[in-house]
């Protein structure tokens, strides 16, 4: 009886294994996720990208400051959030898609009232899309 047992265990367990893993389910509305198109600027070599961050005490404290102000405000959509920040010797470039022009706006605010900034490349995207 116990060997009985213990090969039915044993094949239900090896059943169980036979499973493949379900891919997540696609969209619903048709949207794709993939925002590929939005980042095809970033093949350019002369476009800067978060790789181009300055490792100086000074840069990384003010995208510090930055990216702080922009996630402690919950009127920001999640693009607005996660919107690319390369600081260079003072210098702020913002690039990535927000949501209006309410946001672009409320973010350049926050940008120019942190201290130690020169300038602000403002290369924000107002976009439909919501990803």
């Amino acid at each position: 009886m116990k060997k009985f047992v213990l090969m039915t265990m044993l094949s239900l367990s090896l059943i169980g294994c036979d499973q493949q893993s379900k891919p997540n389910n696609p969209p619903q509305n048709g949207q794709d996720y993939d925002n590929t198109g939005i980042n095809v600027r970033d093949r350019d070599s002369n476009t800067k990208t978060p790789l181009n961050q300055s490792e100086s005490d000074a840069d990384r404290k003010i995208t510090q400051k930055i990216r702080q102000a922009i996630m402690a405000d919950d009127t920001l959509s999640t693009n607005a959030k996660n919107i690319k920040i390369i600081t260079i010797n003072g210098v702020v470039t913002l690039r990535g898609p927000v949501a209006n022009s309410q946001e672009k706006d409320a973010i350049a605010r926050k940008v120019t009232a942190i201290p130690g900034i020169i300038k602000v490349d403002n290369q924000l995207d107002v976009t439909r899309n919501n990803y």
